[in-house]
């Protein structure tokens, strides 16, 4: 005897054998939007707009992932929500650590991202400078220009609004799956203005993002799930004592 196929085809099989003496196959077709939210059955515009006003109304999100801007490449791993953030970044094989908590935000990092920052190094004093610096959280001042360029990795809505649109042509692209969720893809212009999967499960938040002219790709977790935002103590803090790098 036959077995019976399980899990996803085990009810298409029964369908098939259960009418079979008919000849006919009447409601046994799968439906890939069954037990989901429903945008998948939604317009491609339709799905990048809800997507949208889904996570600009979450408190929080988890952003991994590579970006590509003005030809650099940055790793990006970073926990974010509205009064703060913090993750790590990498550029150039050099990592260091963000910590924005309100207006305030730290820079940490290792020897070799001082050392390297200012280009030149000066002999045996940036040497020692580095060393000082060494796993410190530096202060930002708001009014450096390395604030502006650092914090906007640690801004939720700066991110979210910047990085969550396709461009031209908006469709639909099957259905998939991202870490064990399903997922609706809707691609800008065939893919090359980018692709984007969005949860078909709960409220649709994006998963998946494929930026247009590989500019990177990011994925996104953990919505909507609060950490703690912890002021670095006295003893781990440093003030760098000039004007920050911004290279």
């Amino acid at each position: 005897m036959t077995a019976i196929p399980q899990g996803r085809n085990r009810r298409t099989a029964l369908c098939a054998l259960a009418v079979v003496g008919a000849g006919l196959l009447v409601g046994c077709s799968s439906d890939p939007d069954e037990g989901t939210n429903g945008v998948g059955k939604l317009p491609a515009a339709t799905i990048q707009s809800k997507t949208r006003a889904a996570a600009g109304s979450a408190d929080a999100v988890r952003l991994a992932g590579t970006v590509v801007t003005n030809g650099r490449t940055y790793k990006l791993d970073m926990r974010l929500k509205s009064d703060g953030a913090t993750g790590s970044v990498t550029s150039k094989g050099i990592a260091f650590g963000l910590l924005r908590i309100g207006e305030q935000l730290y820079l940490k990092a290792g020897a070799e991202f001082w050392n390297h920052a200012d280009g030149e190094k000066d002999g045996d004093k940036d040497e020692s400078a580095a060393g000082k610096l060494d796993g410190k959280y530096v202060k930002v001042p708001s009014g450096d220009p390395a604030y502006k360029k650092f914090s906007g990795f640690t801004d939720m809505d700066v991110l979210l609004e910047g990085l969550l649109t396709l461009h031209g042509d908006l469709a639909t692209d099957g259905h998939h799956e991202q870490s064990g969720t399903r997922t609706i893809r809707i691609t800008g212009d065939k893919g090359s203005g980018g692709t984007l999967d969005v949860s078909l499960e709960g409220r649709p938040y994006p998963l998946r993002l494929e930026r247009a002219a590989g500019a990177g790709t990011l994925t996104f977790s953990s919505w909507d799930k609060d950490f703690a935002l912890t002021e670095p103590k006295g003893s781990e803090t440093v003030d760098y004592g000039k004007q920050l790098p911004t290279s």
